[in-house]
């Protein structure tokens, strides 16, 4: 057993209750987690950070607390050991919603996403109200200079080193000058509470509910940004129909059911795909940084989906055209 591990079970009188520790698939961070069965009693899962932890102040703790406050259900922190820098977890078992769809009903299908978008609405409004200097989310947010960073990502990971592009001086400045206009107008947006990664693979089925999971890196944001990381997941597909029926379910949540008019959802939708652009690029950009940089080709099987998102919205509106034109010299998939 991993040696941090067998002082944490010792340290916290749990050792002599174990049956057997498996390690579980981690995220993209440098975490690793393990799942710890007992003689007694349920399994915790623990996460071992990359080395010593301030539990008072690490984001992930902080920000479960925030969500605990707005509420919306997040796994509870049962322990912790500073020194060794591991956190142990409430354990919501292995069914995230992405694994769930694929035995789901069409009737189930719908009210788990009717659920995850209602955690939205939630987190913005109730995230509105709880708003303090206490919480880190909201000193930190999507601005033009994080926004032109993650653009820039996709270039350096999924464009360069990945696809091997020629990206010439003067396709760069192109580039450059198209991430102003979309980096410029998202952080003009009105700012909410986001989760930040919110998407099929960070929301699990437990208990008939869904939990939400890797939340630490939640900020504030353009409304559209989680739903964008929802409905143009890079893990799964939702038909056209029923992404049109969730956006208007979140605009009689947010607006009222009156507000929520067809001009208003034409306007919301101009908005959710410009941020939806600039989510699939990111997406692309971290897959290409976790296939060439971390040697993790576990990601290699979502680009296609998340080119073909970025195709369609490509050519779906004519303020991207410039932006797919330079794109398409260097990407074929999007001529």
């Amino acid at each position: 057993m991993e040696p941090r591990l067998s002082a944490y079970l010792e340290r916290h009188g749990l050792a002599a209750r174990v049956t057997h520790v498996t390690p579980l698939t981690g995220d993209a961070s440098d975490r690793r987690y393990f799942r710890v069965m007992f003689t007694d009693g349920p399994p915790c899962v623990l996460a071992l950070h990359a080395g010593p932890i301030d539990a008072d102040t690490l984001p992930f703790v902080t920000v479960a607390a925030l969500m605990r406050a707005i509420p919306l259900p997040v796994p509870a922190i049962l322990h912790h050991d500073n020194a060794l820098g591991i956190l142990g977890l409430e354990d919501l078992g292995d069914v995230t919603l992405q694994a769930h769809l694929g035995v789901a009903s069409e009737a189930d299908h719908a009210a788990l996403y009717r659920q995850a978008v209602m955690f939205i609405a939630t987190l913005q409004q109730r995230g509105a109200e709880l708003a303090s200097p206490a919480y880190p989310p909201y000193g930190i947010a999507f601005d033009v200079e994080k926004l032109t960073w993650e653009l820039e990502f996709f270039v350096k990971h999924y464009l360069v080193a990945y696809r091997g592009a020629a990206v010439t001086e003067a396709r760069r400045d192109a580039l450059r000058g198209e991430w102003q206009v979309i980096a410029e107008t998202l952080a003009a947006e009105p700012r909410v509470l986001c989760h930040r990664d919110y998407h099929s693979r960070n929301l699990m089925l437990h208990r008939d509910s869904l939990y939400i999971i890797d939340f630490q890196d939640a900020r504030l944001g353009p409304d559209t940004y989680d739903m964008a990381s929802l409905l143009r997941d890079s893990y799964v597909d939702l038909p056209p129909a029923q992404v049109d029926e969730l956006i208007a379910y979140f605009l009689a949540l947010t607006c009222g059911a009156a507000a929520a008019t067809p001009a208003a959802a034409a306007t919301y939708r101009q908005r959710f795909d410009l941020m939806a652009l600039q989510r699939n690029l990111k997406a692309l950009g971290t897959f290409g940084y976790q296939t060439t940089t971390r040697g993790n080709p576990v990601y290699l099987q979502y680009m296609p989906r998340t080119l073909s998102y970025l195709r369609a919205n490509l050519s779906r509106d004519a303020r991207f055209g410039r932006l797919r034109d330079v794109l398409a010299d260097v990407l074929p998939e999007l001529r």
